[in-house]
Formats: C-alpha cells, structure tokens, sequence
C-alpha cells in the first residue's frame, strides 16, 4: 500500500497532467478563434472589395414623365438583397442625374425601407452616367428592368462596352425583366455576343402581349425574339412566375417576382452565401401559385385555409389572365381553381364572368349557370350575366 508522500506525489502529477492538458485546450481555442476572426475580416475584405453597378433607364425623365421609365419594385427588391449582404453599390443610367420611375405602390414594404434609405435614395436621384465610368471599378452589374429600357439601354454604347469589360475581366452580369434589353448588342472582345451560345431569359412574349399592348408597338424590337436571335438558348417559365437562368457568370431574371432571387443569385455568382431572407408577401404569393400551376393539391389547401398569408387578389388576377391566355383545357382548369380561391375576396363581376366564360368552354354548363345566378343576385343589372343565363 503506498505512503502518504507517494500519494501525495501522484496526485499532485495528476494534477499537473489535468492542467497541462487544460492549457493545451485553451491554446487551441484560442488559435481557432484568431483563425476564425482572420476569415471573417478576409471576407469582409472581400466584400468591402465588391461593388455592384446597378443600372437604370433614362426614359422616363429624358420624355417628360409621358414615357416609360424604371421599375421602383425592381430597383428596391435587388438592392435590399445587395444591402442585407455588405455589398457596396452604384447607380448608374445613360445620361446621368435623376431617372423617374414609372408608377409603383409607395407603401409596398421592400419600397418604404429603400424610400426611407437616404444614401441609396441620394445615388438614385443623382445617378452616375454610364459614359463617366471606369469598369475596373466593379465587380458586377445589375441592370433593372422596366419597359423604358426597351429604348435607350440597347443604344447606349458605353454601358456595352462597359458590360463587356467587366464580364471578360471575370466579373458578372445579371439583369431582371426588360433589363436584358441592355445585353442585346454586347459583343465581346471576339466579336461574338455575350448571349450567345448562354442560357438566358428576359420579359416574355407572352408576357408582353398580356401586360404590354401600349408600349409593345412602339419597341424596335420583342425581347425575347432578339435575344433568340443573337443566339440566347431562351428559357422561360409561365407568365410572371420567377425564373431566374445563370449560365457563366450571366444571369437573367424573367419578370419583376423574379427580382429577388435574380440578385441573390448575383451574390452567389461573387462567391458569397446571400443571408437568409423571409420572401415578400407578392413573392410567397406568386411561389405558391406556381404549385397550383404544377398540380400541387396542397398548395390548394394552403392557399384556402391559411390566405392571410397570401396576396388574394393577386391570386385572382392571375387566374383572370390565366384564363383569357389558356391554350389548353389543363390551363383553364387552373384559372378556375385560383379564380374560385379568390372569388369572394374580390367581389369583381369581371372576375366573375372570366370564370362562367371558362367554365362554359370546359363544358360546366351547370356551375356556370350556378355562377350567373349568383353573379346577378348580387349585380342584378349586369346586362352581360342576363344576356348569357338567357342562352343558358
């Protein structure tokens, strides 16, 4: 058995051992810990290194105010994006100085937090002209959309050349709806289009004829069918749904909900996570309606039972546009379903007869009749309704 000195020896060893072994701890934590604070500043160095060009049309302003100009939407949506990620940004337009927006919903939210923004608000009524830049001074672009880009941004030969250096200077480019109408004639150092050979997609065809009719017969150009023709491989999803393409550092947004995820994926394209965000109320609006479009029977229930969460009359107008637009019976089928969802929400008789009218060409002769009774129980002077239910 051992004495009293030998255990006391011993555990004043164990001791020593537990504190060496403590110490040996602390040491890799406190390394670990001064690892992690050099990447995070080697990555804040990176971003504070990044500046993102955002463009805008002249339009709007160069006419008075009588023309197309930006889209306000567009504009807020990406920006939030780049500010909720560190990145510094410019704004820029052909001719510089102030840009005028074409009409918009000043209490929208992603609005009102860019309106409340003074610096951003600054660079906006005071934008860069394009021709005083240098393109080493960023590392990405962003060309919002609008249909007054449809006019000076394809002729503007700085923001071309200025696109084309800074893509071959590995840099990217990425535009949101009629934005792309910026990309149209870039060429790059080999004569060939930057779109060409690329996955792309820009504001539809569709989507023109639908949302478009008064300024389409004044573009020089569909946007869609030139940046076919310059040998874009076009991408597109259903009428205003998001659908964002990226193909080698270009990325192209489809329509204004797709705003959003276009600039995250401009974040990503600089080899940054975006943070994770909350997607607007118009954002999960349209996301959930494009389960619909795909034969989700749950989004149906989700969208029923729990439409606080959701924008009905957004739900209904699309079913409305659906509706007119539909080339198959699958098609009317789905704007009868958003158009029932949102039906007693709106009260609209224009919603209201969209929906007979489908359900008459689906050979629904019984709910459709069942539809006109109610439409004129609560319009009974709807001369339209009366002149139907007479056929019927």
């Amino acid at each position: 058995m051992p004495n009293q000195r030998t255990f006391i020896t011993s555990t004043a060893n164990k001791q020593a051992d537990k504190n060496h072994s403590i110490t040996i701890i602390a040491t890799a934590l406190m390394l670990l810990i001064l690892c992690s604070l050099a990447f995070n500043q080697a990555f804040a160095a990176d971003k504070n290194a990044s500046k993102i060009l955002m463009v805008v049309t002249s339009y709007g302003l160069e006419k008075g105010n009588k023309q197309p100009g930006y889209e306000f939407d567009e504009f807020s949506k990406a920006y939030l994006v780049f500010k909720a990620n560190g990145i510094a940004v410019d704004v820029a337009s052909p001719k510089g100085g102030p840009v005028e927006a074409d009409k918009y919903n000043p209490d929208k939210p992603y609005n009102q937090q860019v309106l409340a923004d003074q610096s951003i608000m600054a660079k906006l009524n005071n934008t860069l002209a394009t021709s005083s830049l240098k393109a080493t001074d960023y590392t990405a672009v962003f060309v919002v959309g609008g249909k007054g880009a449809m006019f000076d941004l394809p002729k503007d030969k700085a923001l071309q050349q200025l696109i084309a250096t800074i893509y071959q200077d590995k840099g990217s480019i990425a535009a949101v709806c009629h934005g792309p109408a910026a990309l149209v004639d870039v060429k790059l150092a080999d004569g060939s289009y930057l779109v060409a050979g690329k996955a792309i997609n820009s504001f539809t065809n569709v989507e023109e004829q639908a949302f478009g009719q008064k300024w389409l017969p004044h573009f020089d150009f569909m946007l869609e069918d030139k940046l076919t023709a310059r040998g874009g491989k076009f991408e597109k999803s259903p009428m205003m749904l998001s659908h964002v393409t990226s193909d080698k550092r270009l990325i192209t947004g489809q329509n204004p909900s797709s705003t959003s995820e276009t600039a995250e994926a401009l974040v990503r394209s600089l080899g940054f996570t975006p943070v994770a965000r909350k997607p607007f109320l118009d954002e999960a609006t349209l996301a959930i309606i494009a389960r619909v479009l795909d034969n989700d029977s749950t989004a149906v229930t989700q969208l029923i039972e729990h439409s606080e969460d959701y924008q009905l009359p957004m739900v209904g107008m699309y079913g409305f546009y659906q509706a007119k637009l539909a080339q198959n019976e699958a098609q009317m089928h789905h704007a009868v379903t958003l158009i029932k969802i949102a039906q007693k929400a709106l009260n609209n008789p224009a919603l209201d007869m969209q929906l007979i009218k489908t359900q008459l060409k689906l050979g629904q002769k019984a709910d459709a009749k069942s539809q006109l009774q109610a439409l004129l129980g609560r319009h009974p002077d709807k001369a339209e309704a009366i002149a139907l239910l007479e056929k019927l």
